[in-house]
């Protein structure tokens, strides 16, 4: 689970100290892990790093690191986004890039999920258009980006993993930000942070149609997503599109939420 820091504490990690009112207070440690998606090559895939330490050594893990005694959870996550991507973020921003979307997914606390210690992770799901190869952390044998679809679906050809074999529940919290980032497209424009700054119609379809993992019908969508009020903002100009047909830029536009929403297995969207 923490590819980028080891125990935080040295000794023996199953005792218990004693509190300010006399009372045990069982030792805890607080991680980010991250689920960084973006799209490469046609098909989504998401960051895993090759576990160079105990416990797991050699099994594949998102990557993730525990909280410093002075870091918020954001910048915890943001600082593990940095190490293993290389993406900088200016000090005192408070958050990533503009152009990587982050935001949390959920906590997961199971005990037993560590066999080190009781840890409790909280998980953010990061996106973006394009990121640049990944760099191991000082304690990963090596970085990696797999396909999501190999993970999530089970063995392919050239794939030895599956979610039920990376490290700790890594595979839940995987099938977890996959599924958010499946249902926000539903709802918000966040397909658009896996697109470049200016965009064409056809790009954010095949977008949709990678994420969903489905076929999505290109003149039904084309008249959904240009007559959603705040989504799209033409940019001016136009570039070759498919068949090389001229095709018209857009940027994301002003709205936070799509109404009406764009759902999986809607009929008047998909073939």
């Amino acid at each position: 689970m923490s590819s980028a820091a080891d125990s935080p504490v040295d000794g023996p990690v199953d005792g218990a100290v004693d509190g300010p009112v006399d009372q045990a207070v069982p030792l805890a440690g607080v991680t980010v892990d991250l689920v960084v998606l973006t799209i490469r090559d046609d098909e989504l895939v998401v960051l895993c790093v090759r576990r160079g330490i105990e416990p797991y050594a050699g099994r594949f893990a998102l990557p993730g690191g525990f909280v410093r005694p002075d870091e918020t959870l954001v910048t915890a996550a943001a600082r593990e986004l940095g190490d293993e991507t290389g993406l900088v973020v200016a000090p005192g921003s408070g958050g990533p890039p503009g152009d990587v979307h982050l935001e949390q997914l959920a906590t997961y606390g199971d005990p037993g999920r560590d066999p080190r210690l009781r840890v409790v992770s909280i998980a953010y799901l990061a996106l973006a258009p394009s990121l640049p190869a990944p760099r191991a952390g000082s304690d990963a044998a090596g970085v990696s980006w797999l396909p999501v679809t190999g993970l999530l679906g089970g063995r392919r050809e050239g794939l030895a993993e599956r979610t039920d074999e990376l490290a700790f529940d890594h595979g839940q919290i995987l099938a977890d930000g996959v599924e958010r980032a499946r249902a926000k497209l539903e709802y918000s424009p966040l397909a658009t942070a896996f697109c470049p700054p200016v965009f064409t119609v056809g790009q954010l379809r095949r977008v949709y149609e990678i994420v969903w993992g489905t076929r999505i019908d290109p003149r039904n969508f084309h008249r959904k997503v240009t007559g959603t009020p705040g989504f799209l903002v033409p940019a001016g100009g136009s570039t070759a599109g498919e068949r090389g047909r001229p095709a018209r830029l857009y940027r994301k536009g002003d709205a936070e939420l799509l109404h009406p929403a764009l759902l999986r297995g809607s009929s008047g969207a998909y073939d």
